[in-house]
């Protein structure tokens, strides 16, 4: 992780700070250069460690709304099993629409915006929304998430 937050540095990116061992880095950045952190990043980590690593970003208000819109999280919740899916690129209605809700029963999920919310009562191992489908349904990256660390993360980026 000493590594990762040292790239951030690198690109010029202020407080930067990592929850755990799990590759999420919050940091403080101008608007203009957080545009080009995703890619600034993944191009330092293609150099220095020759590994092909996608960058996805949210801003500090993005993050708070996205916690807030959560259509899972409710009074009683098992918020266990609720994860969020975080896209690179807002999908199109065509690409939403091509989402099969039926792909993983019981599993749940509702796009909004440049996520995706996820309900999966037998975990996230046997759900048949992975990455690579998700991925291919909507044409970006996709970095899912669960709830505890979503949250951990909103905590930080408050601190």
């Amino acid at each position: 992780m000493a590594r990762l937050v040292g790239m951030f540095d690198e690109v010029g990116c202020q407080r930067v700070r990592t929850y755990i061992q799990s590759g999420n880095v919050v940091f403080d950045a101008s608007p203009a250069l957080a545009s080009r952190v995703p890619s600034l990043v993944s191009s330092l980590i293609a150099s220095q460690m020759a590994l092909q690593v996608p960058v996805v970003t949210r801003t500090a208000a993005e993050f708070e709304r996205i916690v807030s819109a959560n259509p899972f999280v409710d009074a009683g919740a098992d918020t266990a099993i609720v994860y969020i899916g975080f896209l690179a690129d807002a999908p199109t209605p065509t690409q939403i629409a091509t989402l099969d809700p039926e792909r993983s029963p019981p599993d749940e999920c509702v796009v909004h915006h440049r996520e995706l919310y996820l309900r999966c009562p037998n975990g996230a191992a046997r759900t048949k929304f992975t990455s690579a489908y998700l991925d291919r349904t909507f044409g970006t990256t996709t970095t899912v998430r669960n709830w505890r660390t979503t949250l951990a993360l909103l905590d930080l980026i408050r601190s």
